[in-house]
């Protein structure tokens, strides 16, 4: 599957139209995720553009791109933060991330499986991640000029099955980008305004999906097979009720 460059996303939110979408993205993760102090976050994929909110609060933030996509700096003006890690075994300890936000990454996965499997591992236990990820009933899934009309699109039931299938639990669910896939700066300054309006008329048809999750300490992936138990033959013997010996009852009775 074509997986667009790190330089290519870049030079797309250096854009007007990438900073429409990043500024509306960003705004619906800190309604889900305030800021908290002393957490690690780490962003999957391409999210540099929405990790920046968490950096003066956090104990740590950086992000890992896979090598499908390449590597740039950032922040540009200061000390790296990002590296290139492989999705199958990210360069990370086992339990040691608080918060992971995973987007421009899920649609272009073959083997998203073992990606999350990784996730799993790297996640604390009161760790939580968020998915960006697009709708695929969305306006923007078609829109193949910009990266969110690239890869392999979504429904919100798909996402949340693949999460509880693989070890997570699902915890909300809810859509951002109502804004229609303009080009054009003058439809685009409106996107605001079409953000409250999507909400309430149109909420399926959002641009993304931004699915919460946390970490599933005790799952396991699938309903399991049934077995019968049979019960020992000392625990038969030791459960069913002794009789009573006759001579015993009549001894009784000639004694009252």
């Amino acid at each position: 599957m074509l997986y667009p460059t790190a330089y290519d996303l870049k030079s797309f939110f250096n854009s007007f139209t990438g900073r429409i979408i990043r500024g509306i993205i960003r705004d619906r993760l800190i309604e889900l995720w305030p800021t908290e102090k002393k957490l690690r976050y780490v962003g999957l994929g391409y999210a540099m553009p929405y990790m920046r909110p968490y950096m003066e609060q956090s104990e740590r933030v950086f992000c890992i791109m896979p090598p499908s996509l390449g590597v740039h700096q950032w922040p540009e003006r200061d000390k790296n933060l990002v590296c290139l890690g492989d999705d199958h075994a990210l360069p990370l300890e086992t339990n040691s991330v608080d918060r992971i936000i995973v987007t421009h990454h899920l649609e272009y996965l073959d083997n998203p499986e073992n990606a999350f499997n990784e996730m799993y591992r790297v996640l604390k236990s009161t760790g939580k991640i968020i998915i960006v990820v697009p709708n695929r009933m969305g306006l923007w899934t078609r829109a193949d000029w910009c990266p969110l009309g690239q890869g392999k699109p979504y429904s919100a039931r798909q996402v949340e099955t693949f999460l509880k299938d693989n070890m997570f639990v699902h915890e909300r669910t809810c859509q951002a980008l109502f804004t229609p896939a303009f080009q054009s700066t003058f439809w685009l300054r409106g996107a605001r305004v079409f953000e409250k309006i999507g909400k309430v008329l149109y909420p399926a048809l959002g641009g993304v999906h931004v699915i919460e999750a946390s970490k599933q300490l005790y799952a396991t992936k699938g309903r399991g097979t049934p077995a019968t138990v049979k019960a020992r033959p000392r625990l038969q013997k030791a459960l069913s009720p002794k009789p009573v010996a006759r001579d015993n009852v009549h001894n009784r009775d000639l004694k009252s």
